[in-house]
């Protein structure tokens, strides 16, 4: 009776590693890079200055002309701004 009950406890641990090595290799595969470029972008979005040129979500190319806390004035064209939320900015184009 007793040897049967010693012999139940690795039964159960060899049944959970695979699923605990699943989780593991979950974190490292997805959340984790997942995080790194969430907080890269978050950085982004709070460099972002006066005269940078960006690219929207939406492939729309700009400049920047004003920055408020939550929103962007782009200028995208001579005598054309347009008025948009800061999380639209996709990208800062390198010139």
């Amino acid at each position: 009776m007793l040897l049967q009950a010693e012999a139940a406890a690795p039964n159960i641990f060899s049944l959970l590693m695979p699923f605990v090595i699943m989780l593991v290799v979950f974190y490292f595969i997805l959340l984790r890079p997942q995080q790194k470029q969430q907080k890269q972008r978050q950085e982004m979005l709070s460099e972002l200055k006066k005269g940078d040129k960006v690219v929207t979500v939406g492939g729309i190319f700009g400049e920047i002309t004003a920055l408020r806390e939550d929103n962007v004035t782009l200028k995208i064209a001579d005598k054309v701004e347009v008025k948009m939320s800061r999380s639209g900015i996709g990208s800062v184009v390198k010139s």
